[in-house]
């Protein structure tokens, strides 16, 4: 699947090369494939924790595809929202015993990967703002030009 990654560039699509993005989509693919073989919770619940997990890389991307540095600490905060109201549901899911410790812990471990890069990937973009005050001009965004720490 990474080859899909790596063909058909453009300054559009650049999100595709933050950790940030690739690791919201590997907690989506983990959640999504616990969430829908569980009996015992209701259709409309495992909408909403589908939901909620589905929309956190998509606002990295939009942000992204925003071009503007504003929009895109904006979006930001959307995926934390999104990752925040992920987490809150998946815990009343382990509270009410509807899913089992072991993936929890697992779940968790990747959660908190994701929400502390993208908690850094967000002060570097609001710390370019504060420094040049205005997104990148080439449509570039650097690996390296991320602090995840």
């Amino acid at each position: 699947m990474d080859e899909l990654i790596e063909r058909n560039k453009n300054i559009n699509r650049g999100f595709r090369k933050l950790i940030v993005w690739r690791e919201a989509i590997d907690l989506y693919v983990y959640v999504s494939k616990k969430i829908y073989i569980i009996n015992n919770i209701s259709f409309k619940v495992k909408g909403q924790v589908e939901d909620s997990v589905f929309s956190v890389h998509s606002n990295i991307a939009e942000g992204y595809g925003r071009r503007s540095l504003k929009e895109n600490i904006n979006f930001n905060n959307y995926a934390l929202g999104s990752l925040a109201e992920n987490y809150s549901q998946v815990y009343a899911l382990l509270k009410a015993e509807k899913i089992d410790r072991k993936w929890f812990d697992i779940y968790d471990g990747k959660h908190f990967s994701l929400e502390n890069k993208l908690i850094a990937y967000n002060k570097s973009q609001i710390k370019i703002l504060k420094e040049k005050g205005t997104w990148n001009d080439d449509y570039t965004l650097r690996e390296d030009e991320i602090n995840y720490e």
